[in-house]
C-alpha cells in the first residue's frame, strides 16, 4: 500500500481572466510589398490579412509578456503573489537558457511560482492550458499563468514571397484557476512528426554560428540572411482544413457537445481562408460567433488564440459565460483543442 497522501486539488479548473497586447506599430500591406512581387489584393485573398503589428527594440518578448500579464491578472480578480505557475509558449525567445517564465515571473511579482517554456508552435496556447488545468485539479498550483507570446517580425524573411505578409508580434495570457464545475473540456491533441518539415526554421543556430555560407541562405545583394520560418503552403492549408477540422469535432465529442451548443469559434489565427473553410466543414450554425482577429494582427503563432480571445470579449462579440471551441495547429506538425467557457 502506498505511503503517499493523494493530491487535493480544486475539481476543476477554468479560465479567470484574459488579456492582450499588441505592439504600438501597425504594418500594412504596403510595407510588405516593398520587397516581394506581388499585391494588396493577392495578400488579402491568400490570406485575409490586412495589416500586422510588428514589435519596437523596446517591445521585447517578455516586456510585451508582462503588459498581458498585468491585464489578465486584473481581469481575474487576483493577486499577482496567487500565482502558483507561470508557462510560456514561444519560438521567438532567443536565449537558449534560461526560459524566459523565470524573467516575466518575477517582472509581474508572482514571487517564486514554478516557472517554465514550452514550445509547441501554433497550438502552444493549448498545452499550456491543459497543463494548467493539470496543476489546478493535481493541486500542485491554485493559479496559473498561462502566456502566448511571439515577436515573428524577428523570423520573418521579407524577401519569402510564401511567408512575409503572415507573420505578426503579440501577447495573449490567461489566469486558470479553480472551479467547482468543468469549465474546461479534455484535449484533444498530438503530433505528426513526419510532416514536421512542411513548416520548419530555414537553417538551425548552429549553422548559422558557423558561418559555413555554403549551407546558408543569401539575401539578393549576397549577405547571410537570419535563419527564418518557411512552409509548404498548400501542405499546411490541406492539412489545417481537412485534418483540424476532424480534431476539432473530437474535441466537441470529447466535451459531450455538439456545434448547435457552441457560442463561439476561436481557431489558431493563421490564415482567413482556413478558417472559413473550418466553419464550412464543422457546419457551424449562424450564431456562432467566430473569431477573424488574423485580419488585423496577423499569424501570431502561440498567441493568436489568446489575443482573438481578448478582443471579442473586449468588442462584445463575445461575452463571460460563452461557450467556446478553441484549436491551435502548426509547426511540428502539433495540434490541442478543447472546449472551454470564456472568463
Amino acid at each position: 500500500m502506498s505511503k503517499i497522501k493523494p493530491s487535493k486539488g480544486a475539481p476543476y479548473a477554468r479560465i479567470l481572466g484574459v488579456g492582450g497586447y499588441r505592439p504600438t506599430r501597425v504594418v500594412p500591406n504596403e510595407v510588405i510589398l516593398e520587397k516581394i512581387d506581388s499585391s494588396d489584393e493577392w495578400i488579402r485573398s491568400r490570406s485575409g490579412i490586412s495589416t500586422r503589428h510588428w514589435a519596437s527594440p523596446e517591445e521585447t518578448v517578455t516586456a510585451m509578456s508582462v503588459e498581458a500579464s498585468g491585464k489578465a491578472i486584473a481581469d481575474a480578480g487576483i493577486t499577482a503573489e496567487q500565482i502558483g505557475a507561470v508557462i510560456v509558449s514561444t519560438v521567438s525567445h532567443f536565449k537558449q537558457t534560461p526560459a524566459v517564465a523565470t524573467e516575466i515571473a518575477d517582472k509581474v511579482g508572482a514571487g517564486k511560482p514554478a516557472a517554465f517554456d514550452i514550445s509547441a508552435g501554433c497550438a502552444g496556447f493549448g498545452y499550456g492550458l491543459t497543463l494548467a488545468k493539470g496543476m489546478i485539479v493535481e493541486g500542485s498550483a491554485e493559479y496559473v499563468l498561462v502566456i502566448g507570446v511571439e515577436r515573428l517580425s524577428d523570423l520573418t524573411d521579407l524577401e519569402d514571397r510564401a511567408t512575409a505578409f503572415l507573420f505578426g508580434d503579440g501577447a495573449g495570457a490567461v489566469i486558470v484557476g479553480p472551479s467547482d464545475e468543468p469549465h474546461i473540456g479534455p484535449t484533444v491533441w498530438g503530433s505528426e512528426g513526419d510532416k514536421s518539415e512542411t513548416i520548419k526554421q530555414t537553417v538551425p543556430w548552429n549553422d548559422f554560428r558557423v558561418g559555413d555560407v555554403s549551407k546558408l541562405p543569401l539575401n539578393e545583394q549576397g549577405e547571410v540572411k537570419f535563419p527564418a520560418i518557411t512552409q509548404e503552403g498548400q501542405a499546411v492549408f490541406r492539412w489545417a482544413v481537412f485534418e483540424m477540422a476532424k480534431v476539432a469535432q473530437q474535441a466537441l465529442d470529447a466535451a459531450g457537445i455538439t456545434a448547435d451548443d457552441l457560442d463561439v469559434f476561436i481557431p489558431h489565427q493563421a490564415n482567413m481562408r482556413i478558417i472559413d473553410s473550418m466553419v464550412k466543414t464543422l457546419k457551424l450554425p449562424e450564431h456562432v460567433t467566430v473569431a477573424r482577429d488574423v485580419e488585423t494582427t496577423g499569424n501570431t503563432s502561440a498567441a493568436s488564440i489568446p489575443l482573438a480571445m481578448e478582443r471579442l470579449l473586449a468588442t462584445g462579440q463575445a461575452k463571460s459565460g460563452d461557450t467556446a471551441l478553441v484549436i491551435g495547429f502548426g509547426a511540428g506538425l502539433v495540434y490541442a483543442a478543447t472546449v472551454v467557457t470564456l472568463p
